[in-house]
């Protein structure tokens, strides 16, 4: 028997009709107000910095240098995400990316020349995988010592921040490494580093047609579980959000082009006779920005529909509970620890490849940026909640911030600064969003 009164659908029916526009949009649509926020406040930085740099902030060469230069930290933070799930953290995720990056330009300019012969077109993929195993197996190290030992990440990272440090400087005694392979290189971004106008169409096309299938998914799998169906035309609205935002993200990637002189030399390399008004090709999307989407595609794979994503959560909400259950909760965070080691590989690739060249300042106090990311992404440093979006646009909301002072003249010092008062100020929004969501 129900304790509801007979006439509570009809008070429901009649709260629902005086809510204003946007409340009705958002519970019909479901959006996460925390994210709403963070993409107001991306949007927010943009336009103030458009402004202030007289319009040149918001031009297609900014944002495409600032989404490759985001590329790196998004995938780490993507990582420590789970991190953070779980009441840890990883303070050696900078060092660690310039070790592995100094040992895999070390590995495709010293070694692999005499072994494979110059110019091999196995060069770049020998050296992802030897950088790949070496961040596996450190971020295992890590993981065993933390949940094997019992000693807490927080030391053991911070050994690690100065550990790998040290011996990124030793493996050259401090050179910088330089040039990469040609095809590695290609990893970094750059003219060639992009994949055209016409496979950028191709790969919003592609996305927009995962945004309709994911959303019509869902919709299936509602019906299927009797859940409670959103509006129609809250689904719609959401999937020409989504498709008008891939649209017009690949749309500005195309807008910029290749410098002339590089256009000039591809014209002749290729016997294309150059028009009066200039040749005009374009970037399209940077292979680090495909990179990144992509492992952000994995992650938020792993961490939603398999199962060491839900002991991850589980684990973050509640240990206690989560072992008394039966997870092996010592095996599942050497996991996330060599899983944040392997990525760790990856923006050290995709840095080194960039730079072209392994340099001892690489990865320095990326861990900073990585940590921020993830917060202001919406991950609690209590644990049990985060998301791997969140974080991707925490990266480019840290990465945006430093841009768009480095356009100001901002001093390097000073940008520390806004970093730290960034990092500080999301921690206490996320306290404060916990307690009043209690």
């Amino acid at each position: 028997m129900s304790d509801s009164p007979p006439n509570s659908g009809t008070q429901d029916h009649a709260a629902q009709a005086t809510e204003s526009l946007p409340k009705r949009l958002l519970r019909a649509t479901e959006v996460d107000t925390r994210m709403l926020g963070l993409i107001g406040a991306l949007v927010m930085i943009w336009v103030c910095f458009h402004f202030l740099s007289d319009g040149r902030f918001l031009t297609p060469r900014n944002l495409w240098n600032l989404s490759v230069q985001t590329s790196s930290v998004a995938v780490m933070a993507t990582g420590m995400v789970l991190i953070i799930v779980t009441r840890h953290i990883d303070l050696s995720v900078g060092s660690l990316l310039g070790f592995v990056a100094m040992i895999m330009g070390v590995t495709q300019t010293a070694f692999l020349p005499d072994v494979m012969g110059v110019g091999s077109d196995w060069i770049w993929v020998v050296t992802l995988l030897v950088g790949i195993c070496l961040g596996a197996f450190i971020g295992g190290v890590h993981g065993f010592i933390i949940a094997y030992a019992g000693v807490p990440a927080f030391i053991v990272t911070l050994g690690g921040l100065l550990v790998w440090r040290g011996l990124a400087w030793w493996v050259t005694t401090g050179q910088t490494v330089s040039p990469m392979d040609p095809t590695f290189r290609l990893i970094g971004g750059g003219p060639y580093g992009s994949i055209g106008a016409f496979w950028s169409w191709m790969v919003a096309i592609a996305a927009c047609v995962g945004i309709v299938f994911s959303i019509a998914i869902g919709r299936i799998n509602r019906k299927r579980f009797n859940f409670p169906l959103r509006p129609m035309w809250a689904e719609l609205t959401m999937a020409a959000i989504g498709c008008a935002s891939v649209l017009g993200a690949v749309a500005t990637a195309n807008s910029y082009p290749w410098p002339r002189g590089i256009v000039k030399r591809y014209a002749e390399q290729n016997s294309i006779t150059v028009p009066e008004g200039g040749l005009f090709i374009a970037h399209g999307i940077a292979i680090p920005v495909l990179i990144a989407v992509g492992v952000g595609i994995v992650m938020t794979f792993i961490a939603t529909r398999t199962r060491f994503g839900r002991y991850v959560f589980a684990m973050g909400g509640n240990p206690e509970a989560a072992e008394l259950a039966g997870i092996n909760t010592r095996w599942v965070t050497m996991k996330i620890f060599i899983l944040m080691g392997v990525l760790c590989a990856i923006a050290g690739a995709i840095s080194t490849a960039r730079l072209n060249a392994s340099t001892n300042a690489q990865g320095t106090l990326d861990e900073l940026l990585v940590i921020a990311a993830a917060v202001i992404g919406g991950t609690s440093l209590s644990g049990g909640i985060g998301t791997i979006v969140g974080a991707i646009i925490g990266a480019l909301v840290m990465q945006s911030l430093q841009s768009g002072m480095v356009l100001l003249g901002v001093d390097a010092p000073f940008q520390a600064v806004v970093v730290g008062v960034v990092l500080v100020l999301a921690v206490w929004l996320d306290g404060l969003y916990r307690s009043r969501s209690v």
